[in-house]
């Protein structure tokens, strides 16, 4: 199975578990005072999503546009303590990078990027055993808000969900014996 097929069985299973995604549903207000992504936030942006979700033979995060994607669900839908903990983030990348993460060798870039999602994976154990999950306890690492999003990003855009996901426009006729070929790509509907 390669990495493709496992994301795409990822969001297929957590759908609507992102952070963030129950302020969206219920129309929450973007927070008073909130920073604003600058153009150079959003590149790196895109940089750190292509990094998760490469081009290959099909479109990767960079040409479904995840980096502006990100950036406006963050600034509409997070807390302004989420907000924080995300900007908060992208700094402590450039820092680990020694400087740009978007100036590090591809190599590289999946080194850090694998590096941070141990931590958050660290993190999100020690918090989900607390039981803490309330909106005053901690916020999630930011790695993992930024991998829901580069996901959930790719995956809603016209990109992903008609060149890496197959797609039928709905209303269609039903067809609840579909024969599964192996291989095929999963459904962006259904």
């Amino acid at each position: 199975m390669d990495r493709r097929d496992l994301l795409k069985m990822i969001v297929a299973a957590t759908g609507a578990a992102l952070v963030g995604l129950p302020a969206l549903a219920s129309g929450q207000v973007p927070a008073a005072g909130a920073k604003a992504f600058s153009a150079a936030d959003i590149g790196t942006l895109d940089e750190i999503a292509e990094t998760i979700l490469p081009r290959t033979k099909t479109p990767g995060a960079k040409d479904a546009g995840t980096g502006a994607f990100m950036a406006k669900f963050v600034s509409d839908c997070y807390t302004a303590r989420q907000q924080a903990a995300f900007h908060a983030g992208l700094a402590d990348i450039d820092k680990r990078a020694g400087g740009r993460f978007v100036s590090l060798a591809p190599e590289a870039r999946a080194v850090l990027l694998r590096e941070l999602d141990a931590e958050a994976r660290k993190r999100n154990v020690d918090v989900s055993s607390t039981g803490e999950s309330d909106a005053s306890g901690p916020t999630p690492h930011y790695f993992t808000m930024i991998k829901q999003l580069t996901i959930f990003g790719y995956f809603t855009s016209k990109v992903g969900a008609t060149e890496a996901l197959q797609y039928v426009a709905v209303p269609g006729r039903y067809d609840g014996d579909l024969a599964y070929v192996p291989g095929t790509p999963a459904w962006a509907t259904g």
